[in-house]
């Protein structure tokens, strides 16, 4: 039965798109939404007020998980830090380079790499100090390089997520699906997008790119400068790549070669797992406990080593630093999640402080329910719709914001359609981060990438919309294809 409490979820989520579309923050609306139908639908103020509370609480509970594995990834790069063994990890890969053409993709590949288990923004410092220089004095225009490391990383690391799983959890509470289902369909559907926009970036830049020795940094000087200032932050880490403490040279070589080498067997038993062989199960919060115990203890080894003294306090402000970065990164999402959960029957009855016995509402699934019969039964429709609306919470330049509104659209659509929630959620979490994770979003994090190629991030976005909006729509046509 729907209600006027049913009907004010529907015209506050409309709301929602609305803003998004406007590149305007979703806080607001989301909690005064939440206040609203706590009030309406028990019939109290006071309800109002703790509905408002519940939602975020219980947003925070469900999601927590995702802070922890964020902050003790970006505590682990900053010891690595520490030690100079980040930049070692990446030099080698400097030899490489022979050309601009093989730059390229190679500058696409380490990005993918580093940004699966560190995320981008942390590596884009990190990256773009060492690779960028290096791939230009080859050839490699600097739009050219600057594309590769937002397609690579921002792009097809960050939009399958497959190793912290941070978005595949978001998606999948949303949905009502497992995390781990989302993650693998993800993981397919990033590199299908990644391939056909990095493969498309190449073929549009082909022409321009040298043999060697023709490119600099300052080449683009004829792009407008610099909409794409480096932000404090990156400059600081910037920095710390030109310098490096001689005593720590051993240590550096060693965690250069220990940390790549764990993530690697990190990588080896998660996959190996889903085969059976008794590596036990990985699914959603145990993939990210796996990844994460394994960051603490690599966490302190590497801040012993640094410094046997001051290693106590050394590691306490990593790990402030990686819950500061968490909390930057994630905070925003957490009163919106709790206005999509609030959506579903699985997390409404908290919220709202029903008692055992009483049946919790389903605001969205009913809303879905009570017009199945106005929705096309089409799963290519349904599927491409899920993409507009990921690529529209995206344009707030986050990335991650619309991740509950896709999940939860994705689990009341999916059965409405016959298309397995799971893949509609997959979908829209392509949508959501590859426009706002930093491909096609000039005000997302794609500032920095630009910065560090000194080219105009809005440039930059230009170039990279067309490749990223046909492998948006081939990966899209498989997944209703093959799911």
């Amino acid at each position: 039965m729907i209600t006027l409490s049913h009907a004010l979820y529907g015209l506050v989520t409309l709301s929602v798109i609305l803003v998004m579309l406007f590149r305007r923050g979703v806080v607001i609306p989301t909690l005064l939404g939440t206040f609203l139908i706590g009030w309406m639908y028990k019939g109290d103020v006071i309800s109002g007020f703790k509905a408002v509370y519940n939602a975020n609480l219980t947003a925070a509970r469900e999601l927590f998980t995702i802070f922890l594995i964020i902050t003790f990834m970006v505590a682990l790069l900053a010891s690595l830090r520490d030690l100079g063994a980040d930049r070692r990890m990446i030099q080698p890969v400097q030899r490489f380079f022979v050309n601009g053409h093989l730059a390229f993709f190679i500058l696409a590949a380490v990005t993918f790499v580093i940004s699966l288990f560190f995320w981008p923004t942390p590596a884009v410092p990190l990256l773009g100090a060492l690779l960028i220089p290096a791939a230009v004095r080859v050839g490699l225009p600097p739009i050219a390089a600057g594309m590769a490391i937002a397609l690579a990383g921002q792009g097809m690391a960050l939009s399958s997520d497959y190793i912290m799983q941070v978005a595949p959890m978001l998606s999948a509470t949303g949905a009502g699906a497992a995390t781990g289902a989302v993650a693998d369909k993800a993981l397919v559907l990033s590199l299908i997008t990644g391939v056909v926009a990095i493969g498309g970036a190449y073929l549009m830049n082909r022409k321009s790119i040298g043999i060697g020795g023709a490119g600099s940094l300052g080449d683009q000087g004829k792009v407008a400068k610099l909409e794409a200032p480096v932000e404090p932050e990156y400059a600081e880490a910037a920095a710390a790549v030109e310098t490096l403490d001689p005593k720590m040279q051993k240590w550096a070589k060693l965690f250069a070669l220990l940390v790549p080498l764990s993530m690697l067997g990190v990588m080896i038993v998660m996959i190996l797992s889903k085969f059976g062989g008794g590596w036990g199960s990985f699914e959603g919060g145990d993939g990210a406990a796996f990844i994460g115990g394994v960051a603490i203890i690599l966490l302190i080894l590497a801040s012993v080593a640094f410094s046997k003294v001051h290693a106590l306090d050394k590691i306490s402000e990593h790990v402030v630093e990686g819950f500061v970065f968490a909390f930057k990164a994630m905070g925003p999402v957490i009163p919106i999640a709790g206005f999509f959960f609030l959506g579903n029957s699985d997390f409404s009855g908290s919220i709202l402080s029903i008692g055992e016995g009483e049946t919790a509402p389903a605001f969205l699934f009913d809303l879905v329910s009570s017009v199945q019969n106005m929705i096309p039964s089409s799963g290519v429709l349904t599927a491409f719709g899920i993409l507009i609306v990921g690529i529209v919470t995206g344009l707030d330049g986050s990335g991650f914001s619309g991740l509950p509104l896709t999940g939860s659209l994705s689990g009341a659509l999916g059965p409405t359609v016959g298309v397995d929630p799971s893949t509609l959620a997959a979908i829209g979490q392509m949508g959501a981060i590859w426009a706002g994770g930093g491909t096609i979003i000039a005000w997302s994090s794609l500032v920095a990438v630009a910065g560090f190629a000194n080219v105009s991030a809005l440039e930059l976005a230009r170039k990279n919309f067309l490749p990223v909006i046909i492998g948006l729509a081939v990966a899209t046509l498989v997944a209703v294809l093959i799911w």
